[in-house]
């Protein structure tokens, strides 16, 4: 039992710095949209600034994935950290310089991202590294709620410091928390040895072949993927519609308000999964969170009235930690150590592109498609309309009800109903040895 105390401990270590990390991105990413959108006012601008902040961390955390696995995990973590400070740093320096301009805020943001393609891998690997298998699922129950900080926190804390204090201070303040999260992973690294052994050095080609080879072989992992890339495919569809559906039955400021309550859903999950003591029924547990986000998914988009969006929202949101926590658990017992941190990485560009093409159809498909059914005097208006009402926006409703069908549907047929059993090494693992 000591040892497992041991490096929990170790593990919220590493957890505290990247939830203050994390807490700090949420606040200059809201900083850095509202000074967008102030200085420009274009919607565009302030989509190109999401769009540099997440595509470049997608598309290279493969790159990051491979060398996770060759190198050392902590320092690799730790280098991360201080990029993602260097990109915004670059942007402080030139808000000072050049206050007008807004592609250095692009080029920071895009910076940062690069660096978190080699902070993230690394992050999901050495947890494996820190953890015994029974403290899993609440290692991940803690990760979600550190994910859920981010946009949660980060927002409200970012509204009171722009009130009285300038941007670059913001930014300075973000820097400091990259530096503390780097710092607090090297205090440990001396005192974690991965599980996988020695890193072998490899060609950069063949070990990333090793691990796509890797992952099409193993029909558990497999399994786990497309349930995740398609669960995040249909989170990446309500993202896409919530805000202007729920705008369009509110002002602004309820929309803070439900956008707040409905985060604070996943905050509350993710307490309650790192208050549990050890990894049980993940499958289980997986089976039942999809299938009741899917419930309250279609319940979001079934009424235009704010309070009940939020409550559906809210509970919606409540279930992700626990589906989350229940595939990380599922495919770290099902994935050799040596290959954690390649197999990370391919899971996350698997699954993140899939929310990237949420991105963008989900606008294509409501303004075109959706909306224009239930409008006043819309195809739908006299049938459907009568029991979801009719508006602008109520079309995006009726796509969030479809897809939280689907969702449903697709949890009742897909999701495993037990506790997965640890995966046997594979061939290639074990020629690797």
């Amino acid at each position: 039992m000591e040892p497992s105390r041991k490096s929990f401990s170790l593990f919220l270590v590493v957890w505290a710095g990247q939830l203050l990390s994390k807490i700090g991105s949420g606040v200059s990413a809201f900083a850095l949209g509202v000074y967008l959108l102030q200085t420009t006012g274009a919607t565009s601008a302030y989509s190109f600034l999401l769009m540099a902040a997440f595509l470049p961390s997608v598309l290279l955390a493969p790159v990051g994935g491979v060398i996770a696995d060759r190198k050392d995990r902590r320092l690799m973590m730790a280098t991360g950290d201080l990029g993602s400070a260097l990109g915004m740093g670059f942007i402080l320096v030139m808000l000072l310089l050049a206050p007008d301009a807004c592609w250095p805020i692009y080029l920071g943001a895009a910076v940062s991202s690069l660096f978190a393609a080699l902070q993230s891998p690394a992050f999901k690997a050495t947890v494996t590294d820190i953890l015994d298998e029974e403290t899993y699922a609440k290692g991940s129950g803690l990760i979600q709620l550190a994910e859920a900080s981010q946009y949660l926190l980060g927002p409200i804390l970012a509204a009171v410091l722009l009130s009285r204090f300038s941007l670059p201070v913001v930014l300075g303040l973000d820097m400091a928390t990259f530096a503390v999260a780097a710092l607090l992973v090297l205090a440990i690294r001396g005192r974690v040895v991965g599980k996988g052994g020695k890193r072998l050095p490899g060609n950069f080609r063949k070990d990333f072949a090793d691990g796509v080879r890797y992952i099409a072989g193993n029909q558990k992992v497999l399994h786990l993927l497309h349930i995740a890339a398609a669960a995040t495919f249909l989170v990446g569809i309500l993202q896409s519609v919530f805000v202007p559906m729920a705008l369009s039955v509110s002002d602004s400021g309820t929309l803070g308000a439900v956008q707040s309550i409905s985060a604070s859903g996943m905050l509350i999950g993710g307490l309650l999964i790192g208050m549990s003591s050890k990894t049980g029924k993940q499958g289980r547990v997986l089976s039942v969170s999809l299938v009741t986000a899917g419930f309250f998914y279609i319940l979001i988009g079934a009424s235009p009235n704010a309070a009940l969006i939020t409550c559906a929202a809210f509970c919606f949101f409540f279930t992700l930690p626990f589906v989350n926590a229940s595939l990380e658990v599922l495919f770290r017992q099902n994935i050799d150590n040596g290959m954690q941190g390649r197999a990370w990485s391919l899971i996350s560009l698997i699954t993140q592109t899939g929310m990237v093409m949420a991105f963008g159809i989900a606008g294509l498909l409501a303004d075109h498609l959706f909306n224009p059914l239930l409008t006043d005097a819309g195809r739908l208006s006299d049938t459907v309309g009568r029991l979801m009402g009719t508006g602008p926006s109520r079309g995006s409703g009726l796509m969030v009800m479809v897809c939280g069908l689907l969702l449903l549907l697709y949890a009742l047929v897909s999701a495993p109903g037990g506790r997965a059993p640890r995966a046997a090494p594979s061939r290639f693992a074990m020629q690797a040895k």
